[in-house]
């Protein structure tokens, strides 16, 4: 508006010079006819022509007046309509300007911006050089392209970060194994391995890929073949396998196929693999608690253990037994015997004959021999001969042992060979007759071997263990 009044007053100005202009021009009288000669003009005359032209010149200025008022009617007028056609068509453009800058597009500064713009316009031919469709698709597709730039970006930074997660897991995955000391060829296979599994999270374009990538299996089958080689590092033919407070002893073929058919890396890693270490623990237990004392050197057993007063728990899967002993004691032995013959004969003769030996090695051991020899005559040739004999001796099987080592018996030799696998006659006679010549209660001191890592536990329980024999 401050632009059509301007120019309303720069053509006001125009007009006043033009009504000037005007009176200036109509002083000179034109050419005409040649004067007539001069004549006096009184005064009154004179008066009279200046006042004639001053009202001439009024005239004309009140007619140059009128003229410029209708000209400046017209023109504001025309202005007036030009202004309002244009307020009308900037309205509309606003109008098209606020339909399509909706939504997020509602206070964008392109907006703002053409907004600015359509009310700078000076007319409506400038307002119809603006095309607000244009502008506003052009500027949802440099929206829609920024958005697209920023998802990928935002995309690309997810899928480094993801990648750099994903390395770092597997390199913490990969670090213990890599400090395990194996051959180089299973290093080398171990670093192959890593690398490559790095290289694949280096190559995935999309974070599905990156998360598709699992150090597990690898991981696994690696692991797998370092306890084979655990295994097999053992100098001994058994191996001991520890999972938690489970210990069990197996061959190395047995140990490699429980290995084989774990198929999860943290139930795998559970394991520890150990050298059988074999150590020699003597046990005095009742007969009942050995299998009836049925053991010998070599065989193979189980250790059991009464853990909580009603239940019994395996405590040593693994054992031999090395020695068995069986508590001694007396044993009494009574022998007789009698032979009588009869011879009749006149003659009469009666004698008698009586001998005792008595030999004594230890304070509680006694060998005593008696013998009677009866002889009778009688003068009607009649003769009856009667021999009778018998032993009656009590042996201490400990002093026994004691006077062999003491030297005291004459004979050593032969009566180790009597008592030599003493107990184990027994035995066989019981099961021969199936009849319990010891009784259940009788000490039995087993000398066992078994692996040191079972050893705490049954000197724990070494009164209430109970020792099977492995049958199968």
């Amino acid at each position: 508006m401050s632009a059509v009044a301007e120019d309303i007053e720069a053509k006001i100005r125009r007009l006043r010079e033009l009504g000037r202009t005007v009176g200036e021009e109509e002083q000179p009288s034109a050419p005409g006819p040649p004067k007539p000669p001069k004549r006096r003009v009184s005064r009154i005359g004179m008066f009279r022509e200046r006042e004639r032209r001053k009202r001439i010149i009024v005239g004309a200025l009140v007619l140059a007046i009128i003229i410029i008022g209708a000209v400046i009617s017209i023109y504001t007028y025309l202005e007036s309509k030009a202004a309002r056609e244009l307020e009308a068509a900037k309205k509309v453009k606003i109008s098209e300007v606020n339909k399509c800058f909706t939504g997020e597009l509602a206070n964008d500064t392109v907006k703002v911006q053409l907004i600015n713009r359509i009310l700078a316009a000076k007319s409506i031919e400038e307002l119809q050089t603006i095309n607000v469709k244009e502008i506003c698709e052009k500027r949802k597709q440099e929206i829609l392209e920024a958005k697209r730039r920023a998802e990928e970006e935002k995309k690309a930074k997810e899928l480094a970060a993801l990648k750099n997660q994903t390395k770092e897991n597997i390199k913490l995955a990969f670090e213990p194994l890599l400090q395990v000391q194996v051959p180089d060829e299973l290093r080398a296979e171990i670093i192959s391995t890593y690398n490559t599994l790095l290289s694949k999270v280096d190559l995935a374009k999309t974070k599905e890929e990156v998360l598709s990538i699992s150090p597990d299996q690898y991981l696994l089958n690696l692991w797998k073949k370092v306890y084979y080689y655990k295994i097999d590092s053992v100098p001994t033919k058994e191996v001991i396998l520890r999972r938690g407070k489970e210990i069990k002893v197996y061959t190395k073929e047995e140990a490699k196929e429980i290995i084989s058919k774990v198929n999860d890396l943290s139930d795998l890693l559970q394991y520890s693999v150990e050298e059988v270490k074999f150590v020699q623990i003597a046990l005095v237990l009742p007969r009942d608690n050995v299998v009836g004392g049925f053991l010998e050197p070599g065989d193979e057993i189980k250790i059991y253990a009464r853990s909580n007063g009603t239940n019994f728990e395996e405590i040593a899967p693994e054992g031999r037994v090395v020695m068995v002993l069986f508590a001694v004691n007396t044993i009494n032995v009574y022998e007789s015997e009698t032979k009588t013959n009869s011879i009749s004969s006149s003659a009469s003769t009666t004698s008698q004959q009586s001998s005792t030996t008595s030999y004594s090695p230890g304070e509680e051991t006694t060998y005593q021999s008696s013998q009677t020899s009866q002889t009778q005559t009688s003068t009607t040739q009649t003769t009856s001969e009667t021999i009778s004999a018998s032993y009656s001796y009590s042996v201490n099987l400990a002093e026994i042992l004691k006077a062999i080592a003491a030297g005291k018996i004459a004979d050593p030799e032969r009566v180790k060979a009597e008592l030599e696998k003493y107990g184990w006659h027994v035995l066989d006679l019981e099961k021969e007759t199936n009849l319990m010549a010891l009784p259940e209660d009788t000490k039995v001191l087993v000398l066992i071997e078994v692996p040191k890592d079972f050893v705490p536990e049954i000197l724990t329980y070494r009164t209430s263990v109970v020792i099977a024999k492995v049958s199968g």
